[in-house]
C-alpha cells in the first residue's frame, strides 16, 4: 500500500516556466552545462549544477558549489520568480514528444516506503553520484528534480488525470528540443482524496529513473531522523518529489553498445567467433534497427549486419549457487538474464569482446537511442570498432526484474522523454 501524497509546491511564476524548466543534471557534461546556462540565465541548471557560475577550476564538488545552488534557489524564492503553493496540492504533467503524449500525477512518494520495498528499485547506485545530491538536497533544503516513478494503470487515477486535463493548464509551453510541457492543478478535496486512496490500491511502485537522486532523498531523511529529537514522522523530508506514470502510457527507448576494438581480432575472425551463439546476417549498408526481442543490429565498417540469438538449453549457474536446467525456469528466478542487454553481454561482450564489467571497462560505452542509428555509425568510423543497436527493454521486464529483487545490468533503459527540473520543488 503505497502512501502518495499531495504537496505544496514551489514552482516557477507564471511567464518564467519555459525560461527555468530543464532537462536534468546529469545529462549534461560540465562545459555543456556551463554553455546551456548562457544560453538562459534563468535555466534552473545553474541551480542543479551551480558550479557553472564559478571559476572554471572549482571543483564540482566542493562545498561553495552547494552554498552556491542554495543561495540561487532562495534568492529566486525571495525575487518572486518562484511562488509556493498556500495548500497541498498534486499536479498533472503531461509531456509530448513526437505527438506521443504521457501524463503523470506529480505528488510526494514515502520515504519508508522505499524501506520497505513497497517502491522497487532496478539497479544500484555509484557512490559519488549518490553523495553529491545528498549534499545538494541538504544544503538546499529542498528537492529540486523529480524521481520517474511507475505503476501499474488504475481506473481511478486515469479518470482524475483526465478530467484535471480537461480543465485551463497552468503551465503549457514547447521546450528548445521540441517536447511540449503542460501542467494542470489539482486541488479540489474530492479529487485529492480519490487519487491518494487508489495509490493506496495500486501495489507496488518502480523506479524508472532517478535511482541516484531517490537514493540521495532517503539518505537525507534518515539523516534528518537521526538528528530530530521531536521526530513524528509527518515531517516533509519523510517525503521525496516524484511524478507518477501509468505503465501504458511510457515508451522505453533502445540503449545501444559502442565498442572500441575486437578485443585484437580482425574482422573475419570476429564474426566467425560470434557464430556459435548467433545467426548472422549481412544487411548491407542500410542502418538496421531490431524489430523484436532477441534481435540485434551490428554496425562493423563494411556494414550493417542483423544477429539472431540462437536459444541456449545448457545449464545455468545462479549467483547464489542454485543451478536451473530449464531456460525458462531460469527466466524466472533470474528475469534480468532474459533482457536483450543481458543476452548479448552474455555471449557476445564479456566471451568474444573481453568486457567482463561494462560498468568499469574504458572500451565500450553506450549510446541512447534518441541519438538514432546514425551516431552508432558515425562512431565505428570515429572511434569504434563495433557498434550494436537494441531492441528496448519493456516495461513488463522492468517490473519482473524489480519484483524478483533482482538488478538489471548498467545502461538497461532509456525513458524519453526527459521530466524537466524546476517545475516543482518539494521544501524539507
Amino acid at each position: 500500500m503505497a502512501d502518495i501524497k499531495p504537496f505544496r509546491a514551489i514552482r516557477p511564476g507564471k511567464g518564467l516556466e519555459q525560461r527555468i524548466a530543464a532537462l536534468p543534471y546529469d545529462v549534461y557534461s560540465r562545459e555543456e552545462a556551463k554553455r546551456e546556462v548562457e544560453r538562459e540565465p534563468l535555466s534552473f541548471l545553474r541551480i542543479d549544477r551551480a558550479e557553472t557560475l564559478l571559476p572554471d577550476d572549482v571543483d564540482i564538488y566542493a562545498d561553495e558549489v552547494y552554498k552556491k545552488a542554495h543561495e540561487l534557489l532562495w534568492e529566486m524564492v525571495g525575487k518572486g520568480e518562484f511562488l509556493q503553493e498556500t495548500a497541498e496540492c498534486y499536479y498533472v504533467y503531461e509531456l509530448v514528444m513526437n505527438g506521443r503524449s504521457q501524463a503523470g500525477i506529480v505528488a510526494c512518494a514515502s520515504v519508508d516506503d522505499y524501506l520497505h520495498q513497497v517502491i522497487k528499485k532496478h539497479e544500484n547506485t555509484r557512490e559519488d553520484k549518490e553523495l553529491d545530491r545528498i549534499r545538494h538536497v541538504d544544503c538546499c533544503q529542498a528537492q529540486t528534480g523529480p524521481i520517474f516513478l511507475a505503476y501499474r494503470a488504475h481506473p481511478v487515477l486515469g479518470k482524475e488525470t483526465g478530467r484535471a486535463m480537461e480543465g485551463k493548464a497552468l503551465y503549457d509551453f514547447q521546450a528548445v528540443d521540441g517536447v511540449i510541457h503542460r501542467v494542470w492543478k489539482i486541488e479540489e478535496a474530492g479529487s485529492i482524496a480519490r487519487i491518494r486512496n487508489a495509490f493506496r490500491e495500486v501495489g507496488n511502485i518502480y523506479i524508472a529513473d532517478g535511482h541516484h537522486r531517490c537514493a540521495s532523498a532517503v539518505n537525507v531523511s534518515l539523516k534528518r531522523r537521526a538528528a530530530n529529537p521531536v521526530y513524528t514522522g509527518k515531517e516533509e523530508f519523510n517525503y521525496f518529489l516524484s511524478v507518477l506514470f501509468p505503465d501504458d502510457q511510457l515508451m522505453i527507448m533502445d540503449y545501444n553498445r559502442v565498442v572500441k576494438d575486437l578485443n585484437g581480432m580482425r574482422e573475419e575472425e570476429f564474426l566467425k567467433c560470434i557464430s556459435g551463439s548467433f545467426l548472422v546476417e549481412k544487411m548491407g549498408r542500410e542502418p538496421y534497427r531490431p524489430d523484436k526481442k532477441g534481435r540485434f543490429g551490428m554496425c562493423l565498417k563494411d556494414g550493417w549486419y542483423r544477429l539472431e540469438a540462437i536459444e541456449q538449453g545448457h545449464m545455468y549457474q545462479g549467483s547464489q549457487g542454485d543451478t536451473c536446467l530449464d531456460q525458462e525456469k531460469k527466466y524466472d528466478i533470474y528475469p534480468e538474464k532474459g533482457l536483450d542487454v543481458s543476452v548479448l553481454q552474455d555471449r557476445l561482450l564479456a566471451p568474444v569482446l573481453g568486457i567482463q564489467d561494462p560498468k568499469t571497462d574504458k572500451r565500450i560505452d553506450f549510446v541512447g537511442g534518441i541519438r538514432g542509428q546514425e551516431e552508432l555509425e558515425r562512431r565505428v568510423h570515429m572511434d569504434a570498432a563495433v557498434a550494436f543497436s537494441m531492441f528496448p527493454t519493456s516495461i513488463e521486464e522492468l517490473f519482473a526484474v524489480a519484483d524478483a529483487g533482482r538488478l538489471m545490468p548498467p545502461k538497461s533503459t532509456w525513458f524519453e522523454p526527459k521530466l524537466r527540473s524546476g517545475l516543482f520543488i518539494h521544501q524539507i
